[in-house]
């Protein structure tokens, strides 16, 4: 690339991130007003969790038509209808005096964020030579994670100095921000039509195509086991957690979260560059860094008594690396589909992490519930939570296992269509098949 369209590409992907700070802000700004919510409300956890379940539901359900309306359409436009979407869904939800309202208005920005990360990440491809991709990716998902901080520092304490309204309206200010941005800096690509853009009709039957392939079904389960724990935990859990059932102190629970969101910016480019380098070896990163958050929460929910602040900080700084290694996903995405189906396949990757995120929201909401009926204690217990977190166990335990069928899929695929072996069984093999066809 020259200087020139070094410095095009460079400000493009600079609007395109502002535009995801913006809306992961957006999604987050919940995560610090749990507490607020049950006091404005009245309702019970379950009932309060539909505030982030509907929200991250819709998300993931609009994943692969958003997907397709970028392939078909550009991302600048879907962009910046996203953009009206959360501002009009966060004015709803500062306005709101019932739960069911304020659920309305959650949907409106969960369907607004859904537009967001996919679409920049086709501006990415069209903008970035394909070497620096991952790296680009993972700099977009930490530096718009930084949405989190704005939400667990400025937002609550707006929240808490100057109330509920005030706080959504702000918020909804500023994906009138993101709007803008979008109408004066981002640009589709380099070259105006650069990329086909398909009708409708074949833009589905790509879809269809990159959900058979196993690389993108790789992407998916990938995606699933490592970004839902710490979604979970940002958006909506982690707070109540940390500052009902532990007894922090409501800015040291939200330093906390800003801590995930530290951790993942400074792992994520390393992961990139690894991801860039070691292409057949991105599942083993996944599982590892999986392996990790599991052990920070075993070490967490088996604590005898109230876990210790460094115990803590481990398990927020675990979570954090499950952002970063999500991204691997939709690099499985653009690797095993090409440039016109790219963004469907990114939706389907994308459904993944919320669909788990989601599932798990709930299931911890119900068993809250259910503990607090059992034992007559308070709602947010600490060992109402215990059992209530312990079932990210059982749903990213189904993940693993899918995920291990996708891979074996996926290096099959690989070693009959290209000849590459991967890891020491099909290394095996492909060294025996090498030797077969040397010898005829």
């Amino acid at each position: 690339m020259t200087g020139t369209a070094t410095t095009r590409a460079s400000l493009v992907f600079a609007g395109g991130t502002i535009a995801y700070l913006c809306a992961v802000t957006q999604r987050s700004s919940l995560g610090v007003a749990g507490v607020a919510a049950a006091h404005r409300f009245g309702a019970s956890a379950a009932a309060l969790s539909t505030l982030g379940v509907l929200q991250l539901a819709v998300y993931a359900l609009l994943q692969v038509p958003v997907g397709v309306l970028v392939d078909r359409y550009g991302p600048k436009r879907v962009l910046a209808v996203g953009a009206v979407l959360m501002l009009a869904g966060q004015a709803v939800v500062a306005v709101s005096t019932s739960l069911p309202t304020a659920v309305g208005g959650r949907m409106l920005v969960g369907a607004g964020d859904a537009t967001t990360f996919v679409a920049v990440l086709r501006v990415i491809a069209a903008w970035f030579p394909a070497r620096r991709v991952p790296v680009m990716n993972q700099w977009l998902g930490n530096i718009g994670q930084f949405g989190q901080v704005l939400s667990a520092v400025p937002f609550a304490a707006l929240l808490g100095a100057a109330g509920w309204t005030v706080a959504f309206l702000s918020a909804a200010g500023l994906a009138g921000v993101a709007f803008v941005v979008v109408l004066l800096v981002v640009r589709n690509g380099p070259v105006a039509g650069a990329v086909p853009r398909p009708d409708l009709r074949t833009a589905f039957g790509a879809l269809r195509a990159a959900m058979r392939r196993p690389g993108t079904r790789l992407g998916f389960w990938s995606h699933f086991v490592t970004q839902s724990s710490g979604v979970v935990f940002a958006l909506f859990w982690g707070y109540p957690f940390l500052v009902s059932a532990v007894g922090l102190d409501p800015t040291v629970a939200a330093l906390l979260l800003s801590v995930q969101v530290v951790a993942g910016f400074l792992i994520g480019p390393m992961l990139g560059v690894l991801t860039a380098r070691h292409p057949l070896r991105r599942s083993n990163l996944v599982l590892g860094i999986v392996t990790g958050i599991g052990i920070a929460w075993t070490s967490v929910l088996l604590w005898p008594g109230t876990p210790p602040l460094p115990l803590l900080v481990l398990l927020v700084v675990a979570l954090g690396l499950g952002g970063p290694a999500s991204q691997i996903g939709f690099d499985y995405a653009r690797t095993f589909n090409p440039a016109t189906s790219l963004g469907g396949a990114s939706g389907v990757v994308n459904v993944g992490g919320f669909t788990a995120s989601f599932t798990m929201m709930f299931l911890i909401g119900v068993i809250l519930d259910a503990e607090q009926s059992l034992s007559g204690g308070p709602l947010y217990s600490l060992a109402a939570f215990r059992g209530a977190f312990s079932v990210q166990y059982l749903v990213i335990g189904v993940g693993l296992v899918l995920l291990f069928a996708a891979r074996r899929r996926t290096r099959r695929v690989l070693l009959e269509t290209e000849g590459v072996a991967v890891g020491p069984v099909w290394a095996a093999i492909g060294g025996r098949l090498r030797r077969r066809a040397g010898r005829r």
